[in-house]
C-alpha cells in the first residue's frame, strides 16, 4: 500500500479524490486517541487527530463512543509493550458490544509486531507506521471492507511539515513542535532507528510558522522535538556541504534563535540532546535569549566508556564530562537531567560504580533511570548476551535511584529562599486552591492560587521544597 495516499491534489489528484470521496462517507464519525512512551508519540497524535479531522472525524475523549480507537505505541521497553497488550484486550472486549468499531495501533509497535497482533492474537484491525499517517483515512475505510489493513512503510522525507497538528491537551499554555523525525544514531540498545526511520529535518519557515501560531492562540511554552535535536540540519549536510545554493541553511541553534524571536514571552525548551552533538553554538543561543529555558535533558546511559562504546554512543565519560562543563560555563544555574540504563549487557560492578561516580560528580538535577531490557532487532539483541540477572539489574537501579533522590532533594533546596519566575500551566493536582507550574530549570513548583491566571508568568519566592517539587508564594 502506497504510504503517501492523501498528499496535495496537483501532486497525486487522483488518489486525492479518492481520500475526498471517503470523507464524505467518513463525517460524524468519532476517532479515540491513546497516546504511550515519548513526548514525540504524543506530538505524533495530534498530526493524527489534524488527518482524520480533515477526512471527517471528530476527535473525542471517550473510547466507548469511538468508531475508531488508536493506540499511538511505544517499543523502547517492554513493559509498555505489555501495557499495550492489556488495553487492546480490553478495547477487543468491548468490541462485543459493536462489532464495527475499528481498533488499531500507530507508531513504534506497528512495525515489529504487525503480523502477530493482527493475525495471531487478533487484537487489533488496523496497522499503522510513524511515517504512513497520512494513509489513515484509507486504511480505515479498507477495514470496513471486511480486511485487515497495514502500511508500515518508512519514508526518507515524510516529515508532515505542512499539517497544523489538532492540539489533544487540555492545557492551553505549552505545546510540543516536532522538528526532526527518526535517528540516525545506532545505539546498541535502542530500536527508534528501526521503527522510525532514518533522520531528516522539517523544514525550518513550518516551525517558525506554527510557533507563531501557537501564541497567538494563547500558548505561552513550545517543546521543540527530536531523537536528537542537536543534529537538527536544514538544507546542509553532516559534513558540512550547502545542498542548495538557493535555500536557507539553518542548524540546531540557529533554528532556535528564529523560535525564540517569534516573541520574547514566548518560553523554549527543547529534547532531546545528544552530548556528541551538543556544540557551544546552542549554548551561546541559550545564555543571551532569556525565553530558553535554562535546562538540558543529556542522556549519559552509563558512566563507564568502555559501557558507552558497548552501547554504540559515540562519546567517552571524558567527552560527556566536557560538555556538562561547557554547560556550566555559558549556564552557572542551568538545570540538567540525565536517562541512565542499569545492567547493560556485561556490565561489572566496577562499571556501575563509574556510573554512580559520575552521578556524584554531576548531580544532576532528575533523571529517568531504568534496567536493561532487551529489544528485538537492535545490535544489542544480535551481538551481546543479556547476561545481567533481573535481580542484580533492580539491585543496581535501586542504588542509581536512591542516589538521584538524594541530589534532587540537594538541588532543590539550594532554591529555597530564591524567587523564580514561573509559568503558570493550571491547578495544582492535589489542591484547587493552588496552582502549579515550572521555573526555567524545569523544575514544578506549588504555590497558593491568586488572581493571576493559567499562562501568565509570576514571581515564587520558594519556603520549602520536596526531591520534586518546589513550594513558595507569589511575590
Amino acid at each position: 500500500m502506497d504510504n503517501n495516499k492523501g498528499l496535495l491534489v496537483e501532486e497525486r489528484q487522483g488518489e486525492a479524490i479518492l481520500v475526498e470521496q471517503q470523507s464524505d462517507n467518513l463525517l460524524g464519525k468519532k476517532v479515540y486517541l491513546e497516546s504511550y512512551g515519548c513526548q514525540m508519540n504524543f506530538s505524533d497524535s495530534e498530526i493524527v487527530a489534524s488527518i482524520m479531522s480533515k477526512a471527517g472525524f471528530e476527535t473525542t475523549r471517550n473510547a466507548e463512543e469511538a468508531d475508531v480507537v488508536l493506540l499511538n505505541t511505544c517499543a523502547i521497553r517492554d513493559n509498555a509493550e505489555q501495557r499495550v497488550r492489556k488495553r487492546l484486550t480490553q478495547f477487543q472486549s468491548d468490541k462485543k458490544n459493536n462489532p464495527d468499531k475499528v481498533i488499531g495501533i500507530l507508531g513504534c509497535m506497528a512495525e515489529r509486531l504487525k503480523s502477530q497482533l493482527l493475525e495471531e492474537e487478533k487484537l487489533v484491525d488496523l496497522v499503522a507506521g510513524p511515517d504512513a499517517y497520512r494513509d489513515l483515512p484509507n486504511l480505515v475505510t479498507e477495514v470496513g471492507t471486511g480486511q485487515k489493513a497495514v502500511n508500515v512503510l518508512l519514508s526518507r522525507d515524510e516529515t508532515y511539515a505542512e499539517i497544523t497538528p489538532v492540539r489533544l491537551d487540555f492545557n492551553g499554555v505549552s505545546a510540543f513542535i516536532s522538528i526532526t523525525r527518526g535517528c540516525d544514531n545506532m545505539c546498541s540498545f535502542c530500536v527508534v532507528p528501526f521503527t522510525r526511520g532514518r533522520e531528516r529535518s522539517r523544514d525550518p519557515k513550518t516551525i517558525v510558522q506554527e510557533a507563531h501560531d501557537l501564541f497567538e492562540k494563547g500558548y505561552r511554552e513550545v517543546t521543540l522535538l527530536g531523537q536528537n535535536v542537536d543534529s537538527y540540519r536544514w538544507n546542509i549536510t553532516k559534513k558540512g556541504a550547502i545542498i542548495d545554493d538557493q535555500k536557507e541553511v539553518v542548524n540546531f541553534a540557529q533554528l532556535m534563535q528564529k523560535v525564540a524571536d517569534v516573541h520574547p514571552d514566548l518560553r523554549i525548551r527543547f529534547s532531546t540532546s545528544h552530548p556528541k552533538d551538543m556544540s557551544d553554538e546552542v549554548l551561546e543561543v541559550m545564555s543571551k535569549n532569556e525565553n530558553i529555558c535554562e535546562y538540558i535533558h543529556l542522556p549519559v546511559q552509563s558512566g563507564n566508556s568502555e559501557m558507552l562504546e558497548r552501547m554504540n554512543r559515540g562519546y567517552t565519560r571524558e567527552w560527556y564530562l566536557n560538555r556538562i562543563a561547557s554547560i556550566r560555563k555559558h549556564m552557572p544555574n542551568c538545570g540538567i537531567s540525565t536517562d541512565i540504563i542499569s545492567g547493560f549487557c556485561g556490565e561489572t560492578e566496577e562499571q556501575h560504580q563509574d556510573t554512580l561516580s559520575l552521578m556524584k560528580e554531576v548531580k544532576y538535577d532528575f533523571a529517568y533511570m531504568f534496567y536493561y531490557s532487551e529489544r528485538p532487532k537492535t545490535l544489542a539483541a544480535r551481538k551481546f548476551e543479556d547476561d545481567i540477572p533481573l535481580v542484580e539489574k533492580k539491585r543496581r537501579l535501586t542504588e542509581v535511584i536512591d542516589l538521584q533522590q538524594q541530589h534532587s532533594l540537594e538541588s532543590n533546596t539550594r532554591s529555597v529562599g530564591q524567587v523564580h519566575r514561573v509559568l503558570i500551566e493550571g491547578n495544582s493536582k492535589r489542591s484547587d486552591k493552588d496552582q502549579c507550574g515550572r521555573n526555567t530549570q524545569n523544575v514544578m513548583c506549588v504555590f497558593p492560587k491568586t488572581t493571576f491566571k493559567k499562562g501568565e508568568y509570576v514571581n515564587v519566592r520558594v519556603s520549602d521544597c520536596t526531591a520534586a517539587t518546589l513550594i513558595g508564594e507569589i511575590v
